[in-house]
């Protein structure tokens, strides 16, 4: 069983920088591709980027230049670093873990930009 659970998330101006974790339990974290989604009240859960167990990424054209994922296998702990964050980047953040069959969500962590 994997549990993850995301923090860092908060309040911040537009042009602001934030940096969310989450943190991971469980043992097949260094082999799982880990994603961050986000979601609108009343939207579609939407892709933010994906960085695989080898460490290649992805990202959505919205956040690219801007958002950088990373990830740390030792401390299981998977990272989104948002710089220039824009007021439509206001949602719910979650990390995602997918291994074969296996695919856990956390609970979210809350990013509210201001204009």
């Amino acid at each position: 069983q994997v549990q993850l659970v995301e923090s860092g998330g908060g309040l911040v101006q537009a042009g602001g920088s934030l940096r969310l974790s989450c943190a991971a339990s469980g043992s097949i974290f260094s082999i799982a591709t880990l994603g961050w989604y986000r979601q609108v009240p009343g939207k579609k859960r939407e892709f933010v980027a994906r960085i695989s167990s080898s460490g290649w990424t992805l990202y959505d054209a919205s956040v690219k230049g801007r958002f950088t994922i990373s990830r740390d296998n030792v401390k299981s702990t998977l990272f989104l670093q948002m710089n220039s964050l824009k007021f439509e980047d206001t949602a719910i953040y979650f990390c995602n873990l997918a291994s074969g069959a296996y695919d856990y969500w956390g609970q979210g962590t809350q990013v509210t930009v201001s204009s």
